[in-house]
């Protein structure tokens, strides 16, 4: 599992061009922006954070869903072209011990772009005193040669928005 969260292996020989779309309505900022070092700083790996305007996450790729936190407020998964991303609900929402969120998959589940995820009850976030801030993470960043942010501010959900080289 430590693999998943920061990714270390041989450069991928494929250069298609490799992207993620936006999992949810909202408002892009970089990740360097997200107020909690372990994602500012890129400790998980490199990507962009999306601040929620509903509820809803959806899979921002194709791939498999290689992860499904216990308290529900990650989710991992594989891209069909090998990219590893961690999708983090809030900062600190761990704490919530899973209740105001709803998962849609399960491990091992095979996810389409726009594929609903988790649904989050974001008021029972910001009651809690909690920011809704999402990470969405390429924790295999080491593997590739580029990532670039193509576009901040606000977004709709499923909008290209990270490539990956």
């Amino acid at each position: 599992m430590l693999g998943f969260f920061r990714g270390k292996g041989k450069r991928k020989e494929n250069k298609k061009e490799n992207i993620i779309y936006t999992p949810c309505k909202g408002t892009v900022v970089p990740i360097t922006e997200v107020p909690d070092p372990v994602f500012s700083e890129k400790v998980l790996g490199d990507g962009f954070a999306v601040i929620p305007a509903e509820g809803k996450i959806y899979a921002p790729t194709d791939g498999e869903v290689t992860l499904v936190f216990d308290t529900l407020h990650a989710v991992g998964m594989t891209s069909s072209m090998g990219t590893e991303i961690l999708i983090h609900i809030g900062l600190d929402t761990v704490t919530l011990g899973g209740e105001p969120f709803t998962a849609h998959v399960v491990v091992g589940d095979k996810v389409k772009k726009g594929d609903l995820l988790v649904e989050v009850n974001l008021d029972k976030i910001k009651a809690a005193g909690l920011n809704s801030i999402t990470p969405v993470l390429i924790s295999n960043t080491d593997t590739y040669d580029k990532i670039s942010l193509q576009k901040e501010g606000d977004v709709l959900f499923d909008e290209a928005v990270l490539k990956i080289l």
